[in-house]
């Protein structure tokens, strides 16, 4: 593990980062009033939120192209990296897919 001078680990420094925002955030203090309180420079508060908002890179899933087990003809089935799965059916609303799926991956 690389430290850097402040003698963390980036792993350290991001969940430090990752406390911090989430503290402002169910505090409802002002950013710039949060940060004078805790001593910390308000750029810094800013550009580790911009950081740690961003999305994570888009991950590709194998496809298979054979029918699933126990699936309907008109079915599609999403298998997520940590086993979960996802059963979608011809007739589901788009806009109700696109919240469930942000809700998964955000």
């Amino acid at each position: 593990m690389t430290r850097s001078s402040t003698g963390k680990t980036a792993e350290e420094r991001t969940a430090y980062w990752r406390e911090r925002i989430a503290e402002q955030e169910r505090g409802g203090v002002p950013v710039q009033q949060f940060c004078k309180d805790k001593g910390i420079a308000e750029q810094s508060f800013y550009v580790w939120r911009k950081r740690l908002r961003k999305p994570e890179a888009t991950r590709f899933a194998l496809v298979e192209t054979g029918a699933a087990q126990n699936a309907p003809k008109n079915e599609l089935e999403l298998i997520l990296v940590t086993g979960e799965r996802l059963r979608i059916g011809a007739d589901v609303n788009p806009s109700l897919l696109r919240r469930v799926l942000e809700a998964l991956w955000g």
